[in-house]
């Protein structure tokens, strides 16, 4: 859950159980899938258009950070091998003009490598809207309840996996684990006070699993007074949470409003939490929510973490590779067909030299095809 999120609707069905307490459990765990499914009732970016058209979502978030970081490295792969680059790398990227630049032939464009690159992008939104259906409570994946070091975890063991499947070519695998790490990691931002702390990069820590996650609140740090405002207040955070820059998240619970004395709560409809003192919450899923008037500001360093994420893969993987990832990079099929009839022993070897020549020259260029294929061909019966 994070920058509002859509959820599953309940299963129909009957509720069996051995025993009253078996019984209790089950209908507690159907109620929360009730109220996450309600409108209205999320705690998370929107995944797909926001209701005031004010509120960024998942999706623009991760689609915004995707096109300007595979902008990215087409630029610095056309000034490397001397060719013109002139997109600009601005919010107004589309699919489209994207991959007409990436191509090795800007005057033109591929409506099935459009629809290939289009395709991935849409994957990782589908695994990254699937963190909400699949682990809608569970805070490690959504940075609720002070869970920092437990997020961490999960993006960087995401992280380790998504550089593994490259390396074996599972590049399906590697989107999908991307999306939803990327879930994660923008969550940090909304619900999270980086963006009170007024901070104007990311965390690159949370990427970074050799580095110390330091100035955590500590589990018994106060960090929020209750509210004043009717709907909205954006000064709830203790004065010296923010002088300290201790960084805190907000509990979120959907059954019970139990949570640490004098700790931030997520806030909004479904949180029970937040009915208790300190009332209210500190997210920034839209800008309608609580701290909604910080919600541009941890939107747009949900872009920038993505793309930090995305520079980290690309560091690892190399240029092509990335592209493959976007289902963007790879040339046609490359094939060698070859004489080797005797009579032609001579030529065979410049044959061969010339081939090697071709692939040494796209070699790590976007020329460099998905792979090469030798036909040789002789006389019958040899």
């Amino acid at each position: 859950m994070g920058f509002k999120g859509e959820h599953q609707k309940p299963q129909k069905g009957k509720l069996k159980a051995p025993s009253s307490i078996m019984a209790t459990r089950q209908t507690a765990v159907f109620l929360v899938v009730v109220v996450l499914s309600l409108p209205g009732l999320t705690n998370c970016f929107l995944h797909t258009s926001s209701v005031d058209g004010l509120s960024s979502t998942h999706r623009d978030i991760t689609r915004k950070a995707i096109l300007r970081k595979t902008a990215e490295v087409c630029r610095d792969i056309a000034a490397a091998e001397a060719r013109d680059f002139s997109l600009n790398i601005d919010d107004s990227l589309s699919v489209t003009r994207v991959q007409r630049a990436c191509s090795s032939s800007s005057n033109s464009t591929s409506s099935s490598s459009t629809d290939m690159f289009q395709n991935a992008i849409k994957s990782m939104h589908r695994s990254n809207a699937d963190v909400d259906r699949s682990f809608p409570l569970d805070v490690e994946y959504h940075f609720h309840d002070e869970a920092i070091q437990a997020g961490r975890k999960i993006i960087t063991e995401g992280l380790s996996s998504v550089k593994a499947n490259m390396r074996l070519g599972n590049f399906a695998a590697a989107r999908e684990t991307l999306g939803r790490i990327c879930h994660t990691l923008q969550d940090f931002y909304s619900h999270s006070n980086w963006a009170e702390l007024e901070k104007t990069t990311p965390y690159s820590t949370l990427i970074r699993p050799d580095q110390p996650l330091e100035n955590l609140a500590g589990p018994d740090t106060p960090t929020c007074k209750s509210c004043t405002g009717a709907t909205m207040c954006a000064d709830n955070i203790l004065p010296a949470v923010l002088s300290q820059g201790l960084i805190t998240s907000g509990y979120f619970n959907v059954i019970s409003s139990v949570k640490p004395a004098g700790k931030c709560s997520h806030g909004g409809q479904a949180d029970k939490t937040s009915t208790v003192d300190p009332v209210g919450g500190i997210n920034k899923d839209g800008v309608e929510s609580g701290h909604g008037s910080f919600h541009k500001r941890a939107a747009n360093l949900a872009v920038d973490a993505t793309m930090e994420l995305l520079e980290d893969i690309r560091v690892a993987a190399g240029d092509q590779s990335f592209l493959q990832l976007m289902d963007l990079s790879q040339a046609p099929a490359l094939c060698f067909v070859i004489d080797t009839t005797g009579s032609m022993r001579d030529d065979i070897e410049s044959a061969k030299n010339v081939s090697f020549n071709i692939i040494d020259k796209r070699r790590e260029t976007q020329q460099e095809p998905s792979e090469y294929i030798l036909v040789p061909f002789n006389d019958p019966g040899m």
